[in-house]
């Protein structure tokens, strides 16, 4: 049984993995810390666990196995390296960080110190992913010439962490992250950034919204929208020599969301229907499984780094 430690109680912990956790065989939730005790033995109490002091106590307990991690972005790279250091293994939200030089450094450690270090990009471990790779494999659209992918949510309530620059928000850090890390996952290494544009608000200090074009392999290109002043909107669609291959609800789908996978070609289109995954429960067992195997971080992760670096260095300086 892998015993879990919950380092700050964010929405999506409360919400989401924390249920993930308890449906999932062979992990559990042992310790929870936060800022505010009271929120820390309330949640504690929710799920059978014991609140601790602080995320020091938590760390230094022998008890513990791995650490989920929601904290404010601008916050994790100071806490995993303590939960490194403790011998933990870690399951960060994304972003990992907010430079390359830091998640290079923490990947490193995970490394040598031969623990587990995953960045939570949960729709990684939805089937229908696999499945689009498939199709792409077996050349469903022959040779693919494009990408195109967006993330957009709508504005967030006053005062979300989102738009604090000094919690490491913005849309690129907390949207423009899926559409980037899908291009990894679609296209394959390596990828290059040819052009990029943020749309800043001065008054929050973050950027809400941008555009990216990066180029890969044999001159693919994936065009890249996210943002978070936008209608919602969660898709990617490969153009190839021979076909098209659309998917919508791409990045969260709810756990009962059926998937489908549109194909159009010069015979005709079909649409593959796919089965419901709980994405969420899929990445708490993939950790799971990584930290019984042993698993070493995902070259991807450091990859994932330094594209965004490059798109913020591309961008340029800060415009409304």
């Amino acid at each position: 049984m892998i015993r879990l430690g919950l380092l700050g109680c964010a929405e999506i912990a409360r919400r989401r993995v924390l249920p993930a956790v308890s449906r999932t065989a062979g992990i559990t939730i042992r310790a929870v810390a936060a800022r505010d005790p009271a929120i820390a033995r309330s949640v504690a109490a929710a799920w059978g666990a014991q609140a601790v002091e602080d995320y020091r106590a938590l760390l230094a307990r022998p008890d513990i196995d791995a650490v989920y991690l929601p904290l404010p972005a601008a916050l994790h790279g100071r806490w995993i390296r303590a939960a490194l250091l403790a011998g933990k293994h870690v399951l960060a939200e994304k972003p990992l960080t907010t430079s390359l030089e830091e998640t290079e450094e923490l990947v490193s450690l995970a490394r040598s110190s031969g623990l587990v270090l995953q960045e939570n990009y949960m729709f990684l471990q939805h089937g229908q992913h696999r499945a689009v790779r498939r199709l792409l494999a077996d050349g469903a659209v022959g040779q693919p010439r494009s990408l195109s992918a967006a993330f957009t949510i709508p504005p967030r309530p006053p005062g979300d962490i989102r738009y604090r620059a000094d919690l490491g928000g913005g849309a690129l850090f907390d949207v423009g992250g899926y559409p980037v890390r899908a291009a990894q996952l679609l296209l394959g290494a390596p990828l290059e950034v040819v052009g990029a544009a943020l749309r800043h608000d001065r008054a929050l200090g973050v950027d809400i919204g941008g555009s990216v074009l990066l180029s890969g392999p044999g001159g693919v290109t994936a065009q890249l929208v996210f943002g978070m002043d936008h209608f919602y909107t969660s898709r990617y669609e490969v153009l190839g020599s021979s076909g098209r291959l659309r998917l919508d609800h791409a990045f969260t789908p709810p756990a009962d969301h059926a998937p489908t996978v549109r194909l159009t070609r010069a015979d005709g289109a079909e649409e593959l229907a796919l089965e419901p995954e709980d994405q969420c429960a899929g990445a708490v067992a993939a950790f799971a499984a990584a930290v019984r195997e042993r698993a070493r971080p995902d070259e991807a992760i450091v990859r994932q780094a330094a594209l965004i670096d490059e798109i913020r260095r591309s961008a340029g300086p800060q415009r409304r």
